[in-house]
């Protein structure tokens, strides 16, 4: 085994690097991709403004001279979890090569998908629930047509998923008409997470 060049870059990351790693061949080309880092500080500053008047409500409701240990608690106990939560989203990525994909969840859970399940990789614009708006949805899709891996326009952008099909290898359809919920669930109920495989309404 020889040491042969892996090209990895960091999709909306803000920057790419060039490693080497032992590999046969020409090398191995591993794209890592990453979820938008502005969307990590616009949830963060959505928790705080629900925080700050939590913290508001226990020092006027509670005796103002026994409130500030529960207060103080409250706000350290909330600090903690916003913090387990910023590393989490921090460490979450995607890494993509011709071997197959590897996801690394918000969670810490990871799952691999192999090149030889995935057929194709399909793009579609998805309209948000009571909304005229879309957002770019990508399903990597297993030979047996049933979604392996997405990704939502809310966490990753075009650019990041314009690189998954190439790097994979495999054919990209992109649907021209845009499509609800409902008539992906209607169409395609195996691209959808199991939640979204029933309507409210039913």
């Amino acid at each position: 085994m020889s040491a042969a060049p892996m090209n990895t870059r960091s999709g909306d990351a803000g920057g790419s690097f060039i490693g080497t790693a032992a590999a046969g061949g020409d090398g191995l080309r591993v794209i890592t991709l990453r979820p938008r880092r502005s969307l990590g500080w616009s949830y963060g500053l959505a928790l705080t403004a629900l925080v700050v008047p939590l913290l508001a409500a226990e020092l006027w409701i509670l005796d103002p001279q026994k409130a500030w240990p529960i207060v103080a608690a409250t706000a350290a106990m909330l600090g903690v979890v916003l913090g387990l939560a910023w590393v989490a989203y921090r460490r979450a990525h995607v890494s993509v090569s011709r071997y197959g994909i590897v996801e690394r969840g918000f969670f810490g859970s990871t799952t691999t998908v192999a090149a030889r399940d995935v057929a194709r990789v399909l793009r579609l614009q998805l309209y948000r629930p009571n909304s005229l708006d879309t957002t770019d949805e990508l399903f990597v899709v297993c030979r047996g047509g049933r979604g392996r891996f997405r990704m939502r326009g809310r966490f990753w952008d075009a650019p990041t998923m314009d690189l998954v099909a190439e790097t994979l290898g495999v054919d990209e359809t992109t649907r021209s008409e845009p499509v609800t919920l409902a008539e992906l669930r209607e169409s395609d109920p195996s691209l959808l997470y199991w939640f979204e495989r029933r309507s409210l309404l039913a």
